[in-house]
């Protein structure tokens, strides 16, 4: 089974992706070149360095990435990462020659070479799009409230510590690296087998809405450099296989054993941020703004995996 690598396989198509990423535009090239003094990073579960069981306390007990087999082939213990070893921004850190990225949540020293944000779990959208007034007692309080806007708000609180100044602070931030998640991953995992694929497609470009204001936000802060991962193939996430496990067999795609409409969903985002990649693109010719397609690269690994080193 395949799938049960997916969050390795997307950490290492990236990871390739960024290292090769002068097709992708919007001066994606100088990341092979330029020199970074700091990464900042948000995102989800495959950014998460270690925010993870802070966020989630108590509830970290039932949280399999705070126990072995994670974290066993790198550091030797469980770090909050949902990977046995390094993440992506792992592997980006030390080929930037800079300290591996810290938890915010989770760090007391200096970020001065940058802070990690993300949160395993964490969506796009604000926790209240997801929980209604209509919620029955005892309803899951699952996704919590550490959306994007709420990653953003801990990235202001830290400002202060790092610059003093609007200048200063353009100047620090011109210097850093900034990732900006696979917000909307969790938005539709958590939606799917509870709302309509309709109901879940209308949300899609809120979603979208939600990353591009992010971009604008981060840019104006001073960031000259933003990557901003796709979304992966949904259909063929081993938690939305599990939640339609009752469908038909034309509903999955023979070639792959993926799930066609979580597909659909997956790409119309993608062809979205896209389109607000490219608009950002023009409106800020002097930030380069990368675009990495984590559904063409985890569909490959999928569909070869030979390629990778694995076996079906």
């Amino acid at each position: 089974m395949i799938m049960l690598w997916l969050p390795a396989a997307v950490s290492l198509l990236l990871s390739s992706s960024l290292h090769v990423a002068g097709d992708a535009g919007g001066g994606a090239a100088s990341l092979s070149v330029r020199r970074y003094d700091a990464i900042f990073s948000f995102g989800d579960s495959l950014a998460d360095t270690g925010n993870n069981p802070v966020v989630f306390d108590w509830y970290s007990i039932f949280d399999p990435v705070t126990r072995p087999p994670y974290g066993s082939t790198f550091f030797g213990r469980p770090t909050g990462r949902n990977c046995d070893g390094r993440l992506v921004l792992d592997f980006v850190a030390e080929r930037l020659g800079l300290p591996l990225v810290p938890p915010f949540l989770a760090y007391n020293g200096s970020f001065r070479h940058g802070a990690n944000f993300a949160v395993g779990a964490a969506t796009a959208l604000d926790s209240s799009f997801f929980h209604g007034a209509g919620d029955p007692p005892g309803a899951s309080p699952f996704p919590l409230n550490t959306s994007l806007s709420v990653q953003l708000s801990w990235f202001d609180s830290l400002k202060p510590s790092l610059c003093s100044t609007t200048q200063e602070c353009k100047d620090f931030f011109g210097r850093s690296l900034f990732f900006v998640g696979e917000f909307g991953i969790n938005d539709y995992h958590s939606s799917f087998g509870r709302r309509s694929m309709q109901e879940i497609r209308s949300f899609v470009p809120d979603i979208i809405r939600t990353i591009s204001m992010a971009i604008e936000k981060l840019i104006g802060d001073g960031a000259t450099t933003v990557v901003v991962p796709g979304m992966i193939p949904s259909g063929c996430s081993p938690p939305v296989l599990v939640t339609f496990a009752d469908a038909g067999a034309a509903e999955y795609d023979a070639s792959t054993g993926c799930l066609r409409e979580p597909n659909e969903v997956a790409t119309l985002h993608n062809s979205l941020l896209l389109d607000a990649v490219e608009e950002l693109r023009e409106k800020h010719p002097d930030v380069a703004i990368v675009h990495t397609d984590l559904f063409r690269h985890v569909s490959e690994m999928v569909q070869n995996p030979d390629k990778f080193g694995k076996q079906k």
